[in-house]
């Protein structure tokens, strides 16, 4: 019998990249925002702080991407909370309970690996839930390919 794993999406991708480069990638808004669609702000994320910016991504430009930087473990772990799913336009989903997305990072032969693990789904309203799940599900697939593009575009 197989259960169905509903609070927690994780998604990995070996990175031919050195750690410290990936960590940049992630770590830096500007190369961020290259690779995930998103205009932030110029500088370096650092932990407690809210970074606000546009969607870039084709049909989603009325979205604001909304995160509060959790953690940071330099070139090991990053970690930030947001609203999944919050596209509609003209709702407040700032009452809602966020979920928790961390990137690790582990050196590997070839490169490093990227864990990213979004956690906390059960907790979002349940009218919403299943399509943040999916959306999100789908989403992380395209990013790890986004940056890994993002990485080999930049050597």
């Amino acid at each position: 019998m197989s259960t169905q794993v509903t609070d927690r999406i994780e998604k990995q991708i070996l990175l031919h990249a050195p750690r410290s480069r990936v960590w940049r990638a992630i770590t830096e808004s500007r190369e961020f925002g290259e690779w995930f669609g998103v205009k932030l702000p110029a500088g370096q994320f650092a932990p407690g702080a809210r970074v606000q910016g546009p969607l870039t991504h084709k049909g989603y430009e009325h979205v604001t991407l909304d995160v509060t930087i959790e953690a940071m473990e330099p070139e090991r772990r990053f970690a930030l909370r947001w609203h999944p799913y919050a596209i509609q336009p003209g709702v407040d989903y700032s009452s809602e309970p966020t979920t928790l997305v961390e990137f690790t990072l582990d050196e590997v032969a070839g490169g490093t690996k990227l864990t990213i693990v979004e956690s906390g789904f059960d907790r979002i309203p349940l009218a919403r839930r299943a399509s943040a799940f999916e959306s999100n599900e789908r989403g992380w697939a395209q990013q790890l390919l986004a940056i890994e593009r993002y990485l080999v575009a930049a050597k």
